[in-house]
């Protein structure tokens, strides 16, 4: 069908065949990007050759002191606890390379039961936070109420107050509502972040208002506009917030460690804690637990570091 159209539209006597004239776009586009991507750099690191040299040296030389502890872990999760604690340090151990230490920690805790568990918490967590910070944000973007300037400054001034003085008051509430040393207790306390409703409701500001205007003139409902609207155009940070609460959900030590008790209800994080008490200081047990408990994290990170960069990278823009 689009092959008959553009054939209709092509003029006659050209001699340019319809495949010739998409390729000629595909073309355009990429030599577009081009000069963009051209013009990027050049805004960034200046005309000339040698700043670029420089930016870039600068870079690889920031990276490589930031990937060097990432390294050394990896290497000493390998190696022996002879070598691991051998002085002076070795890059290459005399023992050879081992994975003993993983087998170790492996062997000495339940880490697929600990990993599913967290793998539910971070995943309830994720999704309740997503839906109720994008209805508080669209409120805050769009509604009008009383006291609405009122209720968008608390949530602003949430962010100041440090979430280890509310260990106490929610452990208590956990207690009364008899969640403790419970998934779901271990879940709920997270769900609230201020930051993800306020990052959401700069979002819905650059949304074009004429947009969710033209609904209500079909006949949509607010909660139409919202869910068939808004929603869809916000993907990208939705994609983004999303990721960005699986992984603190997934990072988080302390609540957990402080609301369980049972083996079979611990996160990987205070799992692993466990098993690196029962080994007491061993260098290279502790490398290997961190990169087991760090080893899904990454994989989800590497899977939709795109969405996570675009996302915010057009939190600002509406999307667009």
């Amino acid at each position: 069908m689009a092959t008959s159209t553009t054939a209709a539209t092509a003029p006659a006597g050209s001699g340019r065949e319809p495949m010739g004239s998409d390729v000629d776009a595909r073309t355009r586009a990429r030599a577009q990007k081009k000069r963009e991507a051209e013009h990027l750099r050049t805004l960034t690191l200046g005309p000339g050759r040698k700043g670029r040299v420089a930016a870039y040296t600068v870079v690889a030389v920031l990276a490589a002191l930031w990937a060097l502890p990432m390294v050394w872990a990896v290497l000493s999760s390998f190696k022996s606890e002879a070598d691991v604690s051998a002085a002076p340090l070795q890059l290459w151990p005399e023992g050879g390379w081992t994975a003993d230490a993983y087998r170790n920690v492996l062997a000495a805790g339940d880490i697929p039961l600990w990993i599913w568990n967290s793998v539910l918490v971070s995943t309830l967590v994720t999704v309740i936070t997503v839906i109720i910070s994008a209805l508080a944000a669209y409120a805050f973007s769009r509604q009008k109420f009383r006291g609405r300037r009122w209720l968008f400054v608390l949530t602003i001034a949430a962010l100041m107050v440090p979430p280890q003085i509310l260990i106490v008051p929610l452990f208590d509430q956990m207690i009364a509502l008899r969640l403790s040393d419970t998934l779901l207790g271990v879940a709920l306390p997270q769900v609230v972040m201020p930051l993800m409703v306020i990052v959401m409701k700069n979002f819905f500001d650059q949304i074009p208002v004429e947009l969710e205007e033209a609904a209500r003139l079909d006949g949509a409902s607010d909660f139409r506009v919202f869910f068939s609207v808004v929603l869809p155009l916000s993907r990208s940070i939705l994609t983004a917030v999303s990721i960005f609460v699986f992984i603190s959900a997934w990072n988080n030590f302390l609540w957990p460690f402080i609301v369980t008790n049972s083996p079979e209800i611990m996160t990987i994080p205070v799992g692993l804690g466990t098993v690196k008490n029962a080994y007491g200081v061993q260098y290279a047990s502790e490398m290997a637990s961190a990169m087991i408990g760090a080893l899904p994290l990454l994989i989800v990170f590497m899977l939709f570091q795109r969405h996570i960069i675009r996302g915010f990278a057009t939190s600002g823009m509406g999307g667009q």
